[in-house]
């Protein structure tokens, strides 16, 4: 395995790799020699690259993980899977869906395996409240709703290029975290978005630089500063309908204090509501009407079987965001192992597909807002059309 862009996520993406036993993590480029000095250094790494074409080249490496800023990712990835490369790509795939479409039909072409970073697949009540659903235990999904919460840009003084559209897209909480949130609502349900109605702001319109970009849920706010005109949205709030006739909602929002990373997801059947939080992800709420409502607690003598390989300590024992990502990383490389072949892809894994789809549902989403809030059909393109 080979890591380009050495920022906040790529630890986890190295720390992932290692815990599964069979895989070497030999080298990694960053923006400069200097800075992939520093980063292999920390990481123990034997090779640093100042520049992503010679770690793409490298022969020993087969696995590219892209962790690079948006703006990156278009040709990273393209450049990778010229090179018959595997692909794990942190999300958001793309910055916009030609961007996307580009990144899904290149990596189907290629014939290797193409992976997106929806790392909260990999939590287990995650896949026990698919499951369920998907069994007909909730009977027919009617809502589907929660929010995305953090506070980690409640600052001014924090300014990530995120804020900027030439490195994070015209986006920011949306494609940040509103990207999980709606991954995840669409995975466990079951169902696609198919129209939204957003209304989206920018809470924090100034910012204060000091000439880089702070990493994801940095508090470092010394030196010179100069202000910065910030256009990208912070808060945001979207009505869903799903393809199956049923509704929607949720708010994304990086300026709340408070809330650290504060993802709830709930889903509504006409017999049974599951919801799941992030922040106590051990648990899963299993909601009645004519019955006490229960509380499932992470414990592999309970799960189902399609959730059981995603626990791996007994119950009380407290599994953790690092695990969840553990697992999906996991699933990758046993596709990996297979050559990538999509009939062997296992089901939780997401794809460049995925990715894709998620800039369609941006982009949609700033469609309807652009548009003073009206409802906007989500354009996907089905691969070969």
């Amino acid at each position: 395995m080979g890591l380009i862009g050495p920022g906040f996520v790529a630890a986890h993406h190295v720390d992932a790799v290692r815990r599964l036993g069979d895989v070497d993590v030999v080298a990694i480029a960053g923006s400069s020699q200097q800075s992939a000095d520093r980063k292999a250094r920390e990481y123990k790494v034997e090779r640093a690259y100042g520049d992503y074409h010679a770690l793409i080249a490298d022969p020993d490496v087969q696995v590219i993980h892209n962790t690079t800023p948006n703006y990156l990712h278009l040709p990273v990835t393209l450049a990778a899977l010229a090179a018959g490369k595997h692909v794990i790509s942190d999300k958001p795939l793309a910055v916009n869906p030609a961007e996307g479409r580009t990144l899904r039909d290149a990596a189907m072409a290629a014939k290797v395996a193409h992976v997106v970073t929806f790392n909260y697949r990999g939590n287990p009540l995650v896949q026990q409240a698919r499951g369920m659903i998907a069994r007909g235990e909730s009977g027919a999904v009617s809502f589907v709703h929660g929010h995305y919460l953090q506070d980690w840009m409640s600052d001014p003084n924090v300014y990530s290029w995120r804020s900027d559209p030439s490195k994070g897209g015209t986006s920011s909480a949306l494609g940040d975290i509103g990207s999980h949130w709606c991954d995840l609502a669409e995975h466990v349900s079951g169902l696609k978005i198919t129209s939204v109605l957003a209304d989206i702001t920018t809470v924090i319109p100034v910012r204060y630089s000091a000439g880089g970009s702070a990493e994801a849920f940095s508090t470092k706010t010394t030196g010179e500063r100069e202000p910065v005109t910030v256009e990208a949205e912070d808060l945001a709030s979207v009505l869903l309908r799903f393809e199956n006739g049923s509704k929607g909602c949720f708010s994304v929002g990086q300026v709340l204090p408070g809330h650290k990373n504060d993802l709830v997801l709930e889903v509504n059947g006409l017999t049974t509501s599951l919801k799941w939080k992030q922040e106590q992800q051990n648990e899963l709420w299993i909601g009645h009407s004519k019955q006490p409502n229960a509380v499932m607690a992470k414990d592999p003598s309970l799960v189902s079987p399609d959730a059981l390989r995603y626990v791996h300590l007994p119950g009380g024992h407290q599994e953790s965001w690092a695990d969840a990502f553990c697992n999906l990383i996991r699933d990758a490389y046993a596709w990996i192992a297979e050559g990538g072949a999509p009939e062997v892809k296992p089901t939780m894994l997401p794809t460049f597909n995925d990715g894709y789809r998620s800039t369609c549902l941006v982009d949609a989403m700033l469609r309807s807002h652009a548009a003073g809030g009206v409802w906007q059909q989500v354009e996907f393109a089905a691969a070969g059309e």
